[in-house]
């Protein structure tokens, strides 16, 4: 991009970026509501309806870097819009365990992920360990959220400031946004992520939808690409072998509802039916939204500024189209993305370390817990800032989340079996876990994108299976006594039946 110094395009840049932060502070005291308890703080309530969860999901699914790893992915060829194809997929799990999940959710007054899954197998350590795997999974996330922000930063400047320059700027701008997250926990969350998602996703959405229609970059444009761009990984001519596409998608897919951001947003819901609803309208802003993000890649794909730097294709395609005005709302759509994802990834994280780690030797008290969570959160989002600059200039930001999804969908295995049947124990539950995330991390040392040998395999599906042989193989080989049968039996029995609330279990 090259644009005279003298003229101040950066006020508009900046103005716009100044205006949509006044309007979220805005919408965050307009809806500031004190929260009573620590499960308040951790889930606002269990109050929200169906659009307020459905937009929650999609921000806390579609990032800042999709606006640039996966734009750039897309900018290559159709392997961009695998991601349409298990996004809309996945999301369909948490229609189906809806009803367990928020009754169990509800009547023991969980408040994470690790949360259920400690309660269903009845044992801590189960919890430990699953919630120190989703943190782990999660962390790359928020940093490809703050390399976005400082690229974001880069652009609004015109590339006057340094890369150290855009990524403080970057990290204040999340602090900023951090200050609330901490003080307010999940409703102020949930409230901003309705202001935020309709900017991101609906604005976004709009943008592109009409580009499509009109300039340079229209529907036209698909229709003279050039044929290596219609290749998918492993066909024929690829580096890649048969199952690298299956190993993309099918961990992409069981890996959506581990997830501890999207999960999370069950216990949200005020009820099974919000879930249900809100899950249908998900699937509608999830899908529909990146389907139209991916074509739009496509069409700007033979662009020579776009494919000068592919990962900065989105914010230059559109400074193509209108100049520093447009660049301005890809600047704020972006900005919205970023700190939607970001806020969900580390609140839960927050939450997680108090529930689910820092009461380790002890029961905490409400106000222990929120102070522990507020502090986790501190850490967390220090550690990212410090990986993101050390990063930052890394070409394929988008094998981070490849990478990431090798280890969260280790989680799938006592989940969906917790879930949706009777099977299996804490035995298996807990060393069917570390079989597939060591048996994952090792792999994923030598093979950080696929398995050659395997046909492509990821290190991901390599450790699932792993977990899986376990998890059977304990079930089947260790005996569960009575006492242990009759609580599981109840569990099943209570999602189908009203409940009352009632304190969280102690577990033996």
């Amino acid at each position: 991009m090259k644009i005279s110094t003298a003229e101040p395009h950066y006020l508009i840049t900046f103005g716009m970026i100044g205006l949509f932060l006044a309007i979220m502070i805005a919408v965050l005291y307009t809806t500031n509501r004190k929260s009573t308890s620590f499960s308040d703080y951790a889930v606002g309530g269990r109050s929200y309806g169906p659009w307020y969860i459905a937009m929650s999901y999609t921000n806390s699914w579609w990032p800042g870097a999709t606006f640039t790893a996966f734009f750039a992915l897309s900018v290559s060829g159709v392997i961009g819009f695998y991601g349409a194809v298990y996004s809309t997929l996945g999301v369909t799990a948490m229609y189906l365990m809806a009803r367990r999940a928020w009754k169990w959710g509800q009547h023991f007054n969980l408040t994470t992920q690790p949360d259920l899954l400690g309660m269903r197998y009845n044992s801590p350590a189960v919890k430990r360990v699953a919630s120190i795997i989703g943190i782990i999974c999660v962390f790359p996330w928020v940093v490809m959220g703050i390399q976005a922000l400082a690229l974001l930063v880069e652009f609004a400047s015109f590339g006057r400031w340094g890369v150290t320059t855009c990524l403080i700027a970057g990290v204040l701008l999340i602090l900023v946004r951090q200050y609330w997250t901490v003080s307010m926990g999940m409703r102020g969350l949930i409230m901003t992520d309705m202001y935020q998602g309709i900017i991101a996703y609906g604005l976004g959405a709009l943008v592109c939808v009409v580009l499509l229609f009109s300039g340079d970059h229209s529907f036209g444009q698909l229709s003279s690409l050039p044929p290596a761009m219609l290749q998918i990984p492993g066909a024929e001519g690829s580096h890649y072998g048969p199952w690298y596409m299956f190993s993309l998608i099918f961990t992409g897919v069981v890996g959506s509802m581990c997830w501890p951001m999207s999960f999370q947003r069950i216990y949200t819901a005020s009820g099974i039916r919000a879930v249900k609803k809100g899950t249908l309208l998900t699937i509608l802003l999830v899908g529909g939204f990146y389907a139209i993000l991916m074509l739009f890649a496509t069409a700007v794909s033979q662009d020579p500024n776009v494919q000068a730097n592919p990962q900065n294709g989105f914010f230059t395609a559109l400074f193509d189209q209108g100049g520093p005005w447009l660049l301005a709302l890809a600047l704020v759509i972006v900005l919205a993305a970023s700190i939607g994802h970001v806020d969900g990834c580390v609140q839960v994280c927050g939450t997680q370390f108090a529930n689910d780690l820092a009461t380790w030797n002890k029961p905490r008290s409400d106000r222990q817990l929120t102070v522990l969570a507020k502090s986790g959160m501190v850490v967390f989002i220090a550690a990212a800032a410090l990986l993101a600059y050390f990063t930052f200039n890394y070409s394929r930001l988008q094998l981070l989340a490849q990478i990431s999804y090798q280890g969260i969908i280790q989680l799938a295995v006592p989940l969906f079996f917790g879930i949706f049947s009777r099977f299996g124990n804490k035995q298996g539950a807990l060393l069917g876990m570390m079989t597939g995330i060591i048996i994952a991390i090792v792999l994923t040392v030598f093979f950080p994108d696929d398995i050659p040998v395997l046909g492509s395999l990821t290190s991901g599906i390599v450790g699932l299976a792993g977990n899986l042989l376990v998890f059977v193989a304990c079930g089947v080989l260790v005996p569960v006594d009575a006492k242990e049968k009759a609580r599981v039996d109840e569990l099943f029995a209570l999602a189908e039946r009203p409940a009352q609330p009632m304190a969280k279990p102690v577990l033996n």
